[in-house]
């Protein structure tokens, strides 16, 4: 099972992964484009930490139940 702080490290390397690829010239035009269109509306690390901090600080929220998504941690 992954662990929030796991799936928060992931998240974030993954976007890393895609900035990488968008700036590479050596793709070509269509790898490039593809990773700057996912990009668009991916989150940014920051985004993550906050909705980590938002799950492990709300104790009154539904989505308890199923156990916070990501972490304020990517350790």
């Amino acid at each position: 099972m992954t662990m929030p702080n796991e799936r928060s490290r992931a998240v974030v390397n993954t976007r890393d992964f895609l900035v990488a690829l968008s700036r590479d010239s050596a793709l070509p035009e269509k790898v490039r484009h593809d990773a700057k269109f996912l990009l668009r509306h991916y989150p940014t690390r920051d985004d993550v930490i906050l909705a980590g901090k938002i799950e492990e600080q709300s104790e009154n929220l539904p989505i308890e139940a199923l156990g916070p998504v990501f972490s304020s941690s990517v350790k």
